[in-house]
């Protein structure tokens, strides 16, 4: 008998032990809610606009050679500061030298051959004079007078045509004197030279197109950015807006620019439009070079210390099934209301959550946890950067919890969720009155 009471206790140590257990595990057991949860906290936002351009010399010319020959000197090399009027380079002279003592020779014929012009114009008119006399006197008839007026005549031709002659011969002079001049290259501006293209004792040929010597930057203190902004964005950037960019050679460093134009002339590169936004930059320490690769960013809106949410609390839209449990829990009215604001502000399960005519961009729903279920409230968005987005005018409560994500009970599908379900919308919230434009999420 002690034997098996002794089992008996036993036995019921152990079902006790174990009904204690499990009371203990199910009391202390953690909850796990289904639905990702954030609060709306305070942030700066700023919405940009990205484009990547190419630093460039506010001016710069090419120095090239109108005439042929073959470089005797250069006064001027790479990174070498010039003044305007400076001589930089010399191609020999001497078959440009000759050109110009052979035109000066033809302009000394032609005036030789007007001299004997006017000499022969001269007598022409001394014959005439004579002969009228002698027609006077009876002594010849008008066909000699008809003659020596033909004569007078030619004669005063032939003066004209040296005359031309001698113009042609002086214009040959002058243009042999400006090719001369050319042998001799002077800088038009001030400023650097950044390219060198030719050595001494190479011969340049300018019979079809002026080959370039140097080019030269005017100040590279004073530098622009040739940035290609896409044609949804290029309406966002206005004349005088400040930009900032990075260049490869200094990652850490961000220069500051303005933005000095936005030129019309469209650029269409593989089937994208693209315009140029021109940014004025102070380059006093010369870091900056012409040819660099920048990464720029417009701030056309910007918000500091607003209330912000991240994007995916705009994205989520709840499984039907949800929305109807919910209604059905909070009764008939509240399922209507459910029902609307589910159609209207996130869009059903299968429809697009697009913005209704009429309806402001920047109002959106957006669905926050209360008594363990998900429910709807309208609210006023502003300036995104991408990620978080400002919340302009509320009805949320402070400690309320906005469900950004949802992840079913194990064996479960998900009717509808926000970001990444096929047949859901991605888009996000308007722009506010801050932030201008519609948001991009």
């Amino acid at each position: 008998m002690k034997r098996v009471l002794g089992w008996l206790a036993a036995v019921v140590v152990v079902a006790a032990l174990v009904v204690g257990g499990l009371w203990y595990r199910k009391k202390t057991a953690v909850v796990v809610s289904p639905f990702k949860t954030v609060k709306v906290e305070k942030a700066d936002l700023q919405s940009k606009v990205t484009a990547t351009g190419t630093l460039s010399a506010r001016v710069t010319v090419q120095v090239g050679s109108q005439v042929s020959g073959r470089i005797t000197d250069l006064f001027a090399d790479f990174n070498s500061q010039v003044k305007k009027g400076q001589i930089i380079c010399k191609l020999d002279p001497r078959s440009l030298d000759a050109a110009l003592q052979k035109a000066r020779g033809s302009l000394a014929q032609a005036n030789g051959q007007l001299v004997k012009a006017k000499a022969g114009l001269l007598l022409a008119d001394r014959q005439l004079e004579r002969t009228k006399k002698l027609l006077a006197d009876g002594l010849v008839n008008q066909s000699d007078i008809d003659q020596a007026q033909g004569a007078r005549d030619s004669a005063d031709a032939d003066v004209a045509v040296a005359n031309g002659n001698v113009a042609a011969a002086r214009a040959s002079v002058s243009d042999a004197e400006v090719n001369l001049s050319y042998a001799t290259i002077v800088s038009p501006i001030d400023g650097m030279v950044i390219s060198r293209n030719v050595d001494v004792g190479q011969t340049v040929a300018a019979s079809l197109s002026a080959p370039v010597i140097f080019t030269i930057a005017q100040d590279l203190r004073l530098i622009q950015v040739d940035t290609f902004v896409a044609e949804a964005d290029v309406g966002k950037l206005k004349p005088g807006m400040e930009a900032s960019f990075t260049v490869d050679a200094y990652p850490q460093q961000k220069f500051v620019g303005t933005v000095r134009e936005v030129r019309n002339a469209a650029q269409t590169v593989q089937n994208v439009v693209t315009y140029d936004a021109v940014l004025d930059v102070q380059n006093p320490d010369l870091k900056l070079k012409p040819g660099m690769t920048a990464n720029v960013a417009f701030v056309w809106a910007e918000a500091k210390q607003v209330s912000a949410l991240p994007n995916a609390a705009l994205r989520f839209k709840p499984p039907a099934e949800l929305i109807q449990a919910s209604a059905k829990g909070a009764g008939s009215g509240s399922a209507h209301a459910a029902g609307s604001a589910w159609g209207g502000g996130a869009g059903g399960a299968g429809r697009s959550g697009k913005t209704k005519p009429g309806e402001e961009s920047n109002k959106r729903t957006i669905w926050v946890l209360r008594d363990g279920q998900p429910k709807p409230v309208r609210v006023e968005t502003g300036v995104t950067d991408g990620t978080k987005t400002e919340i302009i005018s509320t009805t949320l409560q402070p400690d309320d919890d906005v469900i950004t994500d949802y992840t079913p009970p194990d064996g479960a599908t998900p009717a509808a969720t926000g970001g990444g379900i096929p047949g859901t919308s991605g888009g996000g919230g308007g722009g506010g009155s801050r932030g201008g434009g519609g948001l991009r999420l």
